[in-house]
């Protein structure tokens, strides 16, 4: 079963250009009967392999931006820390209901992507370099935070206000969360948040998951996968934001 968690998420991840913990981690919680903060801490340690195979993979293919990547690792690798302090910091019902009002909101995101109008030409020069350093600060908070590896934010920032193309986003994204997550994973790890049993069967499918996505992301249409993604995200996000406070505090 961890096997097949780890190619869901390995593949869902190097589809679109995602670490895949808004995959991994209902999966783990639903199936695994893990702990929600537990399941944040082991997801961003799995998502950093997520991250090594993915950029490869986008990168043979000459769809990654090293310099955008660097960009946004160099603020998140600062960041990431204080939000994998801050999700240990927090009650489980919380977590909770931040996890489920943040999957709603990579939802919107996804299904309105289409339609927002781009202002890349705006972007130029060191106002670009600007972009790219804020949105990996706040990348690198919700990815340790959330156990996400924070391609939800990067990608269609690049897109829309940096102008790089879908692909070459989603590789660079990749290769960011690497170093993100790896601080991200650490502190986790460190705070005892981490089920390093099930890594042995999760880290081997989302290596493979990742290859397989990588590659058909350049040949799948991008339309169909956004609704299929959009509604297992939509039903995950209101299951979680409904969680009630008192079971919630029963659980603890």
């Amino acid at each position: 079963m961890n096997f097949l968690i780890g190619l869901a998420t390995g593949f869902f991840g190097g589809l679109v250009g995602l670490g895949g913990g808004v995959i991994m981690i209902p999966l783990m919680v639903s199936v695994l009967k893990m702990g929600q903060l537990k399941a944040h801490g082991t997801s961003l340690v799995a998502l950093v392999f997520t991250g090594i195979v993915g950029a490869v993979t986008y990168a043979l293919q000459g769809s990654v931006d090293i310099m955008a990547a660097v960009l946004l690792a160099s603020t998140a690798i600062f960041t990431a820390r204080a939000g994998a302090r801050y999700a240990n910091a927090l009650p489980e019902w919380k977590l909770k209901k931040s996890f489920g009002v943040f999957l709603l909101t990579v939802t919107l995101l996804l299904l309105l992507k289409p339609y927002i109008p781009h202002i890349a030409g705006l972007t130029t020069g060191s106002l670009k370099i600007l972009i790219l350093l804020l949105t990996g600060a706040f990348t690198g908070f919700l990815s340790g935070m959330m156990g996400v590896g924070g391609g939800t934010i990067m990608v269609p920032a690049m897109i829309l206000l940096t102008g790089l193309p879908q692909y070459v986003a989603q590789g660079s994204s990749l290769l960011a969360m690497v170093p993100a997550g790896g601080v991200g994973a650490f502190t986790h790890w460190r705070l005892g948040n981490v089920n390093s049993s099930i890594l042995k069967g999760l880290i081997p499918g989302i290596i493979i998951g990742t290859i397989l996505g990588s590659y058909f992301a350049h040949s799948l249409p991008e339309g169909v996968l956004r609704i299929i993604f959009a509604t297992v995200l939509t039903w995950s996000g209101i299951k979680y934001f409904k969680t009630p406070i008192a079971k919630a505090v029963e659980e603890q």
